[in-house]
């Protein structure tokens, strides 16, 4: 049971009761994500243009989150992105080399072992080393890095949201939440 209530979309003010309102799913991550009425609108916004709007390949975009998940508290994170990844046509080999935490396994192609090496010293050493980052450097472009960053920063902060606050794990929304934002459903 989460350690704070979850906000019913019924009793959110502000920002919080319309966004909550406009989602296709209101997920429990949502819920608590409410509590701070005039920041989710914000977040949302953000997790959209990256959900949406990259450069960067919905495929690498999901080993990154998945890879967040992994290395940060996989539960609510990785429930969600798991069958979003498949719907994005990450193999089911990639997600279960990412789960035992093997980056360096044949199952990646060398752009996204030099991207999860990437993320992976972004998540746990902040800084890149001069080689790490050549290597990913060498397949992805500037705004493809710059918003690998992104991804790996937004999805750190849910899964600190989420594993601080035992926010309730829900069923999988599967595509449902990045179809919706593809229509404009973005907030």
């Amino acid at each position: 049971m989460a350690r704070l209530p979850l906000i019913d979309p019924a009793d959110a003010a502000g920002d919080a009761k319309s966004v909550l309102e406009g989602l296709p799913r209101t997920l429990n991550i949502f819920r608590m994500m409410a509590h701070a009425e005039t920041m989710i609108r914000p977040a949302l916004r953000l997790g959209s243009a990256i959900l949406s709007a990259q450069d960067l390949g919905p495929r690498e975009r999901e080993l990154l989150i998945l890879q967040v998940a992994q290395l940060e508290g996989r539960a609510y994170e990785w429930n969600q992105h798991d069958p979003i990844a498949e719907g994005v046509g990450v193999p089911r080999e990639q997600i279960d080399a990412l789960a035992k935490g093997d980056i360096a396994s044949n199952v990646f192609s060398e752009a996204e072992q030099a991207l999860l090496a990437f993320s992976k010293e972004v998540i746990e050493n902040v800084r890149v080393a001069d080689a790490t980052f050549a290597a990913a450097r060498a397949h992805f472009s500037d705004r493809e890095i710059v918003e690998a960053i992104f991804t790996i920063g937004f999805y750190m902060m849910m899964a600190r949201l989420t594993e601080a606050t035992e926010t309730d794990i829900d069923p999988p929304a599967g595509m449902a939440v990045v179809n919706s934002l593809k229509r404009g459903g973005g907030q």
